[in-house]
């Protein structure tokens, strides 16, 4: 943990990439307080899910719950699963993902690329998001197998305990110096865990929780969202994870804003997912209002090559009518006046 943001010079496991990823100035406000960006897409598989994955399968592992040979099962939306199927290739496992087509295609792609059984709760053609099916598939398929493990990483406490190194490395990062942490709310593993390690280490900072409209954490009215692998949808149970003593703000984020921001950020050049295009546009709305010379880091959970096929494709977005220009355009001038500070 000490040496949060050192790896050796040459390593021999993919899993031993995972981590020490980077802090961007995103941009600041002109009394010099600054947005930061934790950019989890430069872990492997372009997620910060990996770290979780590992954290699972080790100790699964050490419980003697998963030996040489074995399957794990998980119900995921994509980036839970790509961290799994990395995990279960270097250390020998089977793995089974449970999935709906409200994934990313490509997440799927590259699910099935490494190695992984993927088996459908959707017809295809359907979009709609199936978590509580997933959920519900998954465990069925575990149930009575002797070495076979369903991860369960809405109510797994190893979900959170994968997240703790985020903490260390903020904290060496920034000497302490965090005022406020942002970050979405799907399982609760990301933002809680890093939260609940951090405050050790750096008591006095607020943490904000964003999850798309339509997701029933914070709250309803429920409905359909496409911001992928966050929220918690109608019918799902509320994980473990998502700890409310940890979250001192909730706050909903629409797909249109969410996506617009995305969209808008790719135009500085960085390309982020959907759900963190909701997360940048929170801290954006706030950071003017942040006391001279705060720090504010937004955890961005992936990357945005994924999602060429739904909120890069201007057809998928206009057949959902997800596009807003006027949103997008105040989002460009937001940027571009922060950015020039």
């Amino acid at each position: 943990m000490h040496e949060a943001l050192t790896r050796p010079a040459v390593v021999s496991r993919i899993s031993d990439l995972i981590g020490y990823t980077p802090l961007f100035e995103l941009c600041r406000t002109d009394t010099g307080s600054r947005l930061l960006l934790k950019l989890e897409m430069y872990n492997p598989t372009g997620s910060a899910k990996i770290r979780m994955a590992r954290q699972m399968i080790l100790d699964a592992e050490a419980r003697g719950a998963l030996r040489t040979g074995g399957r794990i099962i998980e119900s995921t939306s994509g980036n839970t699963g790509l961290g799994l199927a990395v995990i279960a290739a270097e250390r020998g496992y089977a793995f089974t993902a449970v999935v709906d087509n409200h994934a990313c295609p490509d997440k799927l792609r590259g699910m099935k690329a490494l190695g992984t059984e993927l088996v459908r709760v959707a017809d295809d053609g359907t979009d709609e998001l199936a978590t509580a099916a997933r959920e519900e598939l998954a465990a069925d398929m575990a149930r009575g197998r002797d070495n076979t493990v369903f991860t369960e990483q809405h109510n797994n406490p190893s979900n959170g305990v994968g997240y703790y190194p985020v903490a260390h490395e903020l904290h060496q990062a920034l000497g302490g110096r965090i005022d406020v942490l942002i970050g979405a709310v799907g399982t609760g593993g990301a933002l809680c865990g890093t939260t609940r390690e951090l405050r050790r280490l750096v008591p006095a900072f607020r943490t904000v929780g964003v999850e798309p409209k339509g997701s029933v954490a914070f709250g309803g009215p429920a409905h359909d969202y496409y911001q992928s692998g966050t929220g918690t949808p109608e019918g799902a149970g509320i994980g473990a994870l998502v700890d409310f003593d940890l979250i001192d703000e909730g706050v909903k984020v629409g797909d249109v804003e969410a996506f617009a921001t995305a969209r808008a950020v790719a135009r500085t050049g960085l390309l982020i997912g959907g759900s963190a295009g909701g997360v940048v546009y929170e801290a954006l709305a706030r950071l003017r209002s942040l006391p001279p010379g705060s720090t504010m880091v937004a955890l961005v959970n992936d990357g945005g090559e994924k999602y060429m096929d739904t909120v890069f494709d201007d057809d998928w977005m206009n057949a959902r009518n997800l596009i807003d220009l006027a949103v997008e355009r105040e989002i460009d001038e937001t940027l571009t006046k922060l950015r020039k500070n």
